[in-house]
Formats: structure tokens, C-alpha cells, sequence
């Protein structure tokens, strides 16, 4: 992997994981509600990725769809939700896990044979999960979970909707943009419990425009360089960056269940995606 490659995957992957620890900062140590923050993060998401494709395109957005950009609007709305109760870690694990499920579910339904380890890696994702959500002192609240899990499946459908749609980062910010009214609308619907402060603000601007919209766009440029395993490989670090934030930063508790729900999960996907036979 070149240096160029290095850096902007580093660099996405610490965007991402930014998204999480941003958003339970935000609503757990502010005033700002998930509605408000849903529609700061995707109007400051929108206007960073308008800007950047201006820039570095020199045209207009005009990419994108109606329903991609209903399925993004959902995700940013579990997410946010999800995140009013969850730890960094645990929501950052549910989410990933929720995507690559869904997604690999897909291509199952869809025909595509599996092979003994990918199938026992796909058994391994799951029961991680599961072993994530079994009752007990350290397990997430439900309602939260389920979610954080409708969050990941909403990614999934985004992500599965987005291949071979041409340039991705003009795509993305053309669905951005036409979540904008879906956000409204949300923030119309909950205005009577809405609440804000200025940190909170900032929280919900910075995961928009650095971890949300600069961070796709890295992404975007870093995988052009990256062989398809590296790509699918290298999303593996974001739970475990999420998690250390969360340590460093918001002073979560690192958990037994997190842990072996982690390594579970994370290796499981991973046998999956570095099994894969269309893999170079």
C-alpha cells in the first residue's frame, strides 16, 4: 500500500469512528436533541460535500436519488436515536455489524455461494451479536439496540444501492442534499421536545462536515489505491477506534461482553470479506 493510500485510509477510518464518539459526546454530555442533531450533521454533511465536488469537479452536485437519500436520512436517524443510551463502543459495534450482515445476507439471497469459512465467519457475526444483546448488567438497552441495528441496515441498503453509480463522492453529496427535507420534516415532527446548546451544535456540525462529509470523500480517494480485501479488511479498525475513544475520551467502561462480542463479530466479518473468491 503506497503512502498516499495509507494516509487517506487512516484518515477516513478515523473519520468514521469520529462519527460515533461525536455523536454520544454530543448527546450524552449536551443539551442537543437526536432530531436536531440529525438535521445539523446532514445540512453540514450536504453543504461540505457541495463544496468539495464544486472544487475539485468544477460543476454541479446533480447526482443521487430519492430513495438512497430516504435510506441515508434513516440511518442518520437511528443512529442518532441509538446513540441517546449506547456507549460509543457498543453502538459503533452494532452498527458495523448490522451492515456487513445485511449486506452479505443480500448477496446470499441474491445467489451468491458462500463458501465453508465464509459461512462460518457469517455464524460467528452473528452469534457476536447476539452475545452482545443477551440480558444481563452490561448489555445494551433494547430499544436502543434494535436502533443502532435499523441504523446499520439502513447503511447497508445505501451501500448496496450505491455500487456502480459512478462517482461516488458526487453521488453522496446528491443524496446528502436530498435528505435535507427528510430531516426537516423530522425536526417539524419533534419541535415541541427539541433542545439545543452551542457545544452540542458544534458536535453535530463537525461530525457532518469532517466526520461525515471529508471523511467520505478520503474514503472515496483511498479506494481507487486499495486492492478489494484491503478495502473490506481495513473497515475492521473503525469499532476497535470507536472503542478507544470512547475510553480516552467520554471515559466508557471496556466491558467483558464487548469484548468477546468484538472479537467475535470483527473476525467473523473478517473471514467472510477475506474468503471472498471475486477477492484479488
Amino acid at each position: 500500500m503506497s503512502l498516499r493510500a495509507t494516509v487517506l485510509t487512516l484518515l477516513a477510518m478515523l473519520a468514521f469512528a469520529g462519527n460515533s464518539i461525536l455523536c454520544r459526546l454530543a448527546l450524552k454530555e449536551t443539551a442537543i436533541d437526536p432530531a436536531s442533531f440529525t438535521g445539523l450533521r446532514l445540512l453540514s454533511g450536504a453543504l461540505t460535500l457541495w463544496f468539495i465536488v464544486r472544487l475539485a469537479k468544477g460543476d454541479s452536485v446533480g447526482k443521487g436519488n430519492w430513495i438512497s437519500a430516504f435510506a441515508l436520512f434513516a440511518y442518520a436517524a437511528a443512529f442518532s436515536l441509538a446513540y441517546v443510551q449506547l456507549s460509543a463502543a457498543t453502538g459503533a459495534l452494532l452498527l458495523f455489524g448490522a451492515v456487513q450482515t445485511s449486506m452479505i445476507g443480500y448477496s446470499v439471497a441474491r445467489g451468491e455461494r458462500l463458501s465453508t469459512m465464509q459461512w462460518l465467519g457469517l455464524a460467528l457475526a452473528i452469534g457476536g451479536l447476539i452475545i452482545l444483546l443477551l440480558p444481563g448488567l452490561s448489555a445494551p438497552p433494547l430499544d436502543a439496540a434494535l436502533a443502532m441495528l435499523g441504523a446499520g441496515v439502513a447503511w447497508g441498503v445505501y451501500s448496496l444501492r450505491g455500487r456502480g453509480t459512478g462517482d461516488a463522492t458526487r453521488v453522496t453529496a446528491g443524496n446528502f442534499i436530498r435528505a435535507l427535507p427528510f430531516a426537516l420534516l423530522l425536526s417539524l415532527f419533534s419541535w415541541q421536545s427539541a433542545t439545543l446548546d452551542s457545544m452540542g451544535i458544534i458536535y453535530a456540525l463537525a461530525s457532518g462536515a469532517l466526520a461525515s462529509g471529508v471523511g467520505y470523500a478520503l474514503w472515496y480517494a483511498a479506494l481507487p489505491l486499495l486492492a478489494t480485501s484491503a478495502a473490506a479488511s481495513v473497515q475492521l479498525t473503525v469499532p476497535v477506534i470507536t472503542a478507544i475513544g470512547g475510553i480516552v475520551l467520554i471515559n466508557e467502561p471496556l466491558t467483558t461482553a464487548l469484548v468477546v462480542a468484538s472479537v467475535t463479530i470483527l473476525c467473523g466479518i473478517a473471514l467472510v470479506v477475506l474468503n471472498n473468491k471475486k477477492t484479488p
